[in-house]
């Protein structure tokens, strides 16, 4: 069951995304999603989402979107690890 997409640009139901999406590579699909559906604000809706789900008491997705956030942080940076590429 694939999750459906909230206001947010996030994904309904938490439940679903626990079991959905635990790669790295799906937690940097949504964080490159997030990033294109809001540019720079991306960081600021994947920190909302992840408090909504952690006031909802869905520590799993709170978990998960906390990683978004990460990613986003990450795929935003200007600062590269030394010796990494941009592909």
């Amino acid at each position: 069951m694939v999750p459906s997409r909230d206001s947010l640009g996030g994904l309904r139901g938490a439940a679903q995304v626990s079991q959905v999406m635990t790669s790295d590579h799906d937690i940097y699909r949504a964080a490159k999603l997030l990033i294109d559906q809001h540019g720079e604000d991306a960081p600021i809706r994947a920190a909302m989402r992840a408090d909504e789900l952690l006031e909802a008491g869905d520590l799993d997705g709170q978990a998960i979107w906390k990683r978004i956030l990460w990613a986003v942080d990450e795929l935003l940076s200007k600062d590269r690890p030394e010796g990494t590429e941009v592909h």
